[in-house]
């Protein structure tokens, strides 16, 4: 199988071992990974803050550098859940409304390319802790993927899973919200962290680096201990 591996700009720029990671969990499991080279942002700050001319300039560059890929697969649901809105910013557009149903349609969050399409619940790796995950809010209820990286770390051995209380909230990240109303952002994210700390936990585990960089920011300054690792680390190790 052939996937094409989507960095993101905060992978490429802040945490490159998350792409390293990814690229080796699906080469783990027969897959051959490419890395088109004319990639960028897929768009949504652009996007989210209103300037829809600009953000279509970096879309389109996005589905020209994956033209020729038959899988796309990404360490983030935020950045693929952007991908997947593509159809919906081109619809009328005569020349890239297609490409963009063709396009979206080959997008995939890493965790849900390992369940969904390659049919993998158990990566075989150990990893010793005691673990709660954040579900962001954009792989959660944009994309839709809720249970795949908790089947994932559940057949992680050595891994202590346990629940996040009201897992279902902001963390108050969401890109440019957290610039625009830092002080709601800052109580979201307090918040964020006295649950975290309810579970005991010694790793905050999550798939979006946006949020573990806002969480993980916060419990810092709180003085807190807990580790905090992008999904693909804990897969990734042996």
């Amino acid at each position: 199988m052939k996937v094409s591996l989507f960095s993101t700009c905060l992978s490429d720029i802040l945490y490159a071992d998350v792409s390293k990671h990814t690229l080796e969990l699906l080469e783990r499991f027969g897959c051959t990974v490419d890395y088109p080279m004319g990639q960028t942002c897929c768009g949504q700050p652009a996007y989210n803050s209103g300037y829809l001319q600009e953000a279509k300039k970096s879309m389109k560059q996005m589905m020209k550098a994956f033209r020729q890929s038959e899988y796309i697969v990404g360490p983030s649901g935020s950045c693929i859940s952007m991908l997947k809105e593509y159809p919906h910013v081109f619809v009328g557009d005569p020349e890239w409304e297609q490409e963009a149903k063709t396009f979206a349609s080959k997008c995939y969050e890493i965790t849900e390319f390992l369940v969904d399409v390659l049919k993998v619940t158990d990566v075989g790796s150990t990893f010793k802790g005691k673990v709660t995950f954040h579900s962001s809010c954009h792989m959660k209820r944009l994309l839709g993927v809720k249970e795949q990286p908790k089947i994932l770390l559940n057949n992680v051995e050595g891994v202590e899973l346990v629940n996040l209380p009201y897992e279902e909230d902001c963390c108050g990240f969401g890109g440019t919200f957290a610039v625009k109303n830092a002080a709601i952002s800052q109580e979201m994210v307090s918040e964020k962290s006295r649950h975290v700390s309810e579970t005991e936990a010694e790793y905050l585990v999550g798939a979006d680096m946006g949020c573990l960089m806002n969480i993980g920011g916060r419990m810092k300054r709180e003085g807190k201990n807990v580790k905090v690792v992008h999904i693909t680390e804990i897969l990734n190790t042996h």
